[in-house]
């Protein structure tokens, strides 16, 4: 099929000469540079669309993680509120079997260091349970060394202060004694100086 032709002169052309709509409304050359305009607008038009969907994934993640996070104060205030419990409890003495009174002041500590901690672990702060694991210095922190022959160096055996973590985050670190490794008189001391 052929273009209609339209009855327009041009000023070029002979009098009374047909020219076609295309030529009319382009120059020789408009079709490239309008081919070029439109895939530049395209461009721009997809990175804008792309900027746009980055912004708003950030925003949601900023939003994700203040949801998540925004107990740390205070939970970190409340783990203070937890060590005393434990401490008292560890102050106790073992046998408490004649002093019904002392007997049931421990169960009502325990019962609201339970409940203390069951409601951190509700709102994603957990334990970290080091005893026994390999030293990691992402959350643990080294108070002392101790000699240990059992165990090799670099293992936690004495937790002194138990540390968390609120989801995937350190909150506070575990506070630890490591182990030396070798035996007891095994480390010499340099004296010929």
């Amino acid at each position: 099929m052929t273009e209609p032709q339209t009855n327009i002169e041009n000023e070029d052309a002979p009098e009374g000469a047909p020219i076609s709509e295309t030529e009319s409304t382009q120059g020789p050359s408009g079709s490239d540079a309008g081919q070029s305009e439109a895939a530049r607008l395209k461009d721009q038009l997809l990175r804008a669309l792309a900027e746009t969907e980055n912004s708003r994934r950030r925003a949601q993640k900023e939003l994700d993680d203040t949801r998540k996070y925004a107990v740390s104060n205070f939970a970190k205030e409340m783990l203070g509120v937890a060590d005393n419990f434990r401490r008292a409890l560890e102050s106790v003495p073992k046998d408490v079997k004649g002093n019904e009174a002392l007997k049931n002041l421990v169960t009502g500590i325990e019962a609201t260091e339970r409940q203390l901690l069951s409601a951190l672990e509700r709102f994603g702060i957990k334990k970290i349970e080091p005893l026994g694991q390999p030293f990691d210095p992402n959350f643990h922190r080294v108070m002392m060394e101790m000699q240990d022959t059992d165990r090799p160096p670099g293992t936690v055996v004495q937790v002194l202060q138990p540390g968390y973590v609120i989801h995937d985050r350190l909150l506070r670190e575990a506070l630890v004694a490591v182990s030396k490794g070798g035996t007891p008189g095994s480390q010499k001391v340099d004296t010929s100086a």
